[in-house]
């Protein structure tokens, strides 16, 4: 687990380092790169399915549109919480009405195809 939280702690720095200088994406862009992180199957959404989903939307989020950061950042959130080895229940509790509430955000910005830039 130290392995695990190590390696996350590293590439949060790296991405934060590689933000500064990446431009932001515009809602659609990342509206695409999300929908193929989250239609790629990551096997069963237990704690080694959350750390991959985790992994894939942090480098999106960085640069990520101001209309879905915001979300992102609940998703990452919620993900980081609950693979921790002792997740905070109180903790979970609070951060489940955000995922829920990005999840939603998400499906009205980024469903149907109706994202614009």
């Amino acid at each position: 687990m130290k392995k695990l939280t190590t390696a996350l702690l590293a590439a949060g720095l790296l991405v934060s380092a590689s933000a500064c200088a990446a431009p932001k994406l515009t809602t659609a862009e990342t509206c695409d790169r999300v929908n193929l992180v989250v239609s790629s199957p990551t096997g069963n959404m237990g704690k080694t399915g959350m750390t991959r989903l985790a992994n894939a939307i942090r480098p999106i989020e960085a640069v990520s549109s101001d209309d879905l950061q915001p979300s992102l950042k609940a998703i990452l959130d919620y993900a980081d919480e609950s693979v921790k080895e002792h997740p905070d229940s109180a903790r979970m509790a609070e951060l489940q009405a955000g995922f829920q509430n990005a999840g939603s955000t998400y499906s009205q910005i980024c469903g149907a195809g109706q994202a614009g830039g």
